[in-house]
């Protein structure tokens, strides 16, 4: 399954994305790895849209184990977005 998620970033990431030397996208897929172990590419790479973020990725679990990897993914969404809030 191919999964194209739209990012809505607060300024604070945004902020700490540039104190890193990281585009947005890019700061949050490697928080995204560090944290759940899922590997997303930043959507920076693909030409999006001034002011944009999004990630590409590819889910190949078993059906079984889908819901789990998305609950991870859930969960750091919710993390990232409160301690940049």
């Amino acid at each position: 399954m191919y999964a194209f998620p739209n990012i809505t970033l607060p300024p604070r990431a945004i902020a700490a994305a540039a104190a890193e030397k990281h585009s947005p996208d890019t700061f949050y897929a490697l928080s995204l790895l560090e944290h759940t172990g899922i590997c997303a590419i930043p959507g920076s790479g693909f030409g999006q849209k001034e002011g944009t973020y999004h990630l590409r990725m590819t889910f190949l679990p078993q059906t079984s184990k889908l819901e789990a990897a998305l609950e991870r993914f859930r969960a750091h969404h919710e993390m990232f977005l409160n301690k940049y809030k």
